[in-house]
């Protein structure tokens, strides 16, 4: 890119910056500083708000960078990240959204604690959902910094850098200042931005190819340098059994971990009631629906346009496809037309990175003060102090994020979200899926859910290829791998579950009738709802 171009990303960058500090400080000056206001908006947004925003924080910059990426790199293994996100909402939809408006006030661990005893159940749940949050918030940093790479050179090491500190700085003010109702808005215009980018795209990769879906495909895959092997499963997860054994973890990890992510479940108290919930759920599918279904347009149309070895030669894990596919359909890196298009693309993506942070660090930021603080303070806590520890917590996570951003910067953003979905659905969801269904469970039950499905999925996380042992490790020079998958979804979901199960049946608690029974009215009625 020349400089007039890269000026020209640069400033459509600082507008959408410019806009979003704006909402934050218009929101900071109409606050009052309650709980209520700063987790959840007041509960004041309609489900399609809600529905919108939910949408703005789902598609992040794995959905635009690195699914796309994937499609373009290996053909149809790459569709396993859009079919599993988008049909992972399917359970959110039937299982969670409803009774987890209900049952809950501002966090996962709101839901649990209600028939247990609170301390260590909060304790246990606000430690997963802070370890999930940082997971997620590491791939939006290396998305940010794969994308300022292509922009300035890929050779701009400090460039990057600077990228990644300068979003986790934002990221931390949007959520300090303006809490749930600033980070929402920015959600919304985000979610506009992007539809409206990916349905530019798609639609000219289609006019490219004058509507022949066929024709694409078949480009694609003369482009891959893998003939038609390109559009047959098993490139990436084919092979030996290690590679479909990982094929099997990852399906698991996406499909069930959406219902444990921390900033996806606290969207559901920002609306007045669970029908409310529910209806926003609808909304989020239709529009997640829509762009997933666009995703793959992309990934082929970079695969067959601009070609899988010169994307893979900007940047090793494809998450720069979509920002070339965008000056390539604007007639070339080095005309104005491919300039302004990829500019709009790279500002689009920009604003995705900066809206799903701020959605994560919220949702962290209130576990550590709402269920780390205020259990460990209950007599003494007040709501005003409880926001100030999440202002201050915010700042500690945003520091660990930028680290580990810096640290992982040549990994591809879908996979490392890949991780944080496993983790999800090892520690969160088990935890969940007893407290709303199985009458039986117990505080012991609860306490070892979360640890039995938290401690191996990071474990396996840290002894596999993804840290050490391979070229493409976060270690390239050491090797202490033992676990042979990249993602442990396989073994730590189970184990959430079993030891969620064993904890209640060695326990010798007697579970409280009358309270489950309360619990239960209230998740399927909303009798007694806050």
């Amino acid at each position: 890119m020349t400089t007039e171009h890269q000026t020209l990303a640069l400033m459509l960058f600082s507008l959408f910056i410019a806009v979003t500090l704006g909402i934050t400080t218009w929101v900071s000056r109409n606050r009052h500083g309650s709980a209520e206001e700063f987790y959840a908006g007041g509960r004041l947004f309609s489900p399609m708000e809600n529905g919108f925003a939910i949408a703005g924080d789902y598609m992040s910059a794995a959905s635009f960078l690195g699914i796309s990426g994937l499609i373009a790199l290996f053909g149809y293994d790459g569709l396993l990240y859009s079919v599993g996100f988008l049909v992972a909402w399917l359970v959110v939809l039937f299982l969670v959204a409803e009774l987890v408006r209900n049952c809950g006030r501002f966090t996962l661990a709101d839901v649990v604690a209600a028939r247990m005893s609170e301390r260590p159940v909060r304790i246990a749940a606000g430690l997963s959902s802070v370890v999930v949050s940082v997971l997620y918030l590491v791939a939006q940093m290396v998305g940010a910094g794969s994308l300022v790479g292509l922009l300035l050179g890929n050779s701009s090491a400090a460039a990057r850098t600077l990228t990644v500190i300068g979003v986790g700085a934002l990221m931390v003010v949007y959520v300090s200042f303006g809490g749930m109702r600033a980070t929402t808005w920015i959600q919304i215009v985000k979610a506009v931005l992007l539809m409206g980018g990916a349905i530019t795209l798609t639609v000219l990769v289609l006019l490219r190819f004058h509507g022949d879906v066929d024709r694409l495909l078949t480009t694609a895959a003369e482009r891959s340098g893998h003939g038609m092997q390109f559009l047959s499963p098993g490139l990436k997860y084919g092979g030996d059994w290690t590679a479909r054994f990982d094929f099997i973890s990852l399906g698991l990890a996406l499909v069930l971990g959406t219902a444990g992510l921390p900033h996806i479940l606290s969207r559901f108290y920002t609306v007045p009631t669970a029908r409310a919930a529910r209806r926003s759920v609808v909304w989020a599918i239709a529009l997640i629906g829509s762009f997933y279904l666009m995703t793959i347009v992309l990934g082929f149309g970079a695969a067959a346009l601009v070609g899988t070895d010169e994307v893979r030669a900007s940047n090793a894990s494809g998450n720069t496809a979509v920002p070339l596919l965008a000056a390539f359909l604007g007639g070339g890196a080095e005309t104005t037309g491919g300039a302004v298009l990829f500019a709009f693309v790279a500002a689009i993506a920009f604003a995705t990175i900066l809206a799903v942070v701020a959605g994560i660090t919220l949702a962290s930021s209130a576990s550590v003060a709402h269920d780390l603080y205020a259990s460990l303070k209950r007599r003494r806590a007040k709501q005003r102090s409880e926001v100030s520890v999440a202002r201050g917590a915010a700042v500690g996570i945003g520091a660990v994020a930028i680290a580990l951003g810096l640290l992982a910067q040549d990994l591809n953003v879908a996979f490392l979200v890949g991780l944080a979905f496993a983790v999800a659905a090892s520690a969160n969801l088990p935890v969940l899926m007893y407290s709303l269904f199985w009458r039986g469970f117990t505080t012991r039950g609860a306490v070892w859910s979360v640890y039995g499905g938290l401690v191996p999925a990071v474990l396996l996380v840290l002894v596999s290829p993804v840290v050490s042992g391979s070229p493409e490790s976060l270690f390239p020079g050491v090797d202490f791998q033992l676990f042979p998958l990249q993602n442990p979804g396989i073994v730590s979901i189970p184990l959430g579950f079993l030891a969620g199960w064993l904890g209640t049946v060695t326990s010798g608690e007697e579970p409280d009738e009358a309270k489950h029974a309360e619990i239960e009215v209230r998740s399927l009625t909303g009798a007694g709802a806050v």
